[in-house]
């Protein structure tokens, strides 16, 4: 079973490197993954580490609150 968490980071990655025009292929080289992993963080269907977090974080150039976020106020 697939926590919400997961989906929501894997969506709000997705998102950020939709906005920043960045291919899947880039941002896996960018954050020294494989493409499968990648496609797997985004779908929601992989746990990560928070070492994975942090280098996809740092390939998209974004705040931390924004990969991060899990609720809206």
């Amino acid at each position: 079973m697939v926590s919400p968490e997961l989906r929501i980071f894997g969506s709000n990655l997705k998102k950020l490197r939709s906005e920043r025009g960045i291919t899947q292929e880039k941002l896996a080289e960018l954050a020294d993954l494989n493409i499968r992993t990648l496609q797997k963080i985004e779908a929601g269907q992989t746990n990560i580490l928070i070492t994975t977090a942090y280098r996809l974080y740092k390939a998209l150039g974004c705040d931390w609150d924004d990969i991060m976020v899990f609720e809206r106020d």
